[in-house]
């Protein structure tokens, strides 16, 4: 029941803030988008004090650490496979086109000798 009122308190938050943001939409851009961080700061602080909240947190803190698990690709690696795709792309460009020449080479003589 008390995670429904936070969950409820963490809405209100958020669209008292974007209300706010339209209602005072005569003030300062950088001003309603401060406060507009600030509120969604606070509705995430308030969130995070759920269930669900702390789940997402956990989630979070194993996602990144699985992303610093991951190796990534050197600049060569990255360059040379980018090649690759580009010269297998051209590749099939050609095939694709050498076959598009012939069916509409074989479409226009079937055409002009009257159909089948």
């Amino acid at each position: 029941m008390t995670d429904r009122i936070k969950y409820i308190v963490a809405a209100l938050i958020v669209g008292g803030a974007l209300a706010a943001f339209y209602y005072y939409g005569h003030e300062s851009l950088l001003l309603r988008v401060v406060g507009l961080i600030i509120a969604a700061g606070i509705a995430a602080a308030v969130f995070s004090q759920t269930t669900s909240g702390r789940n997402t947190l956990v989630y979070l803190g194993e996602a990144r650490t699985e992303v610093r698990k991951v190796v990534w690709p050197s600049r060569k690696e990255t360059t040379q496979g980018t090649l690759a795709v580009i010269a297998m792309v051209v590749v099939i460009a050609v095939i694709l086109w050498i076959f598009d020449s012939i069916l509409a080479w074989i479409v226009r003589t079937v055409v002009a000798r009257g159909g089948v």
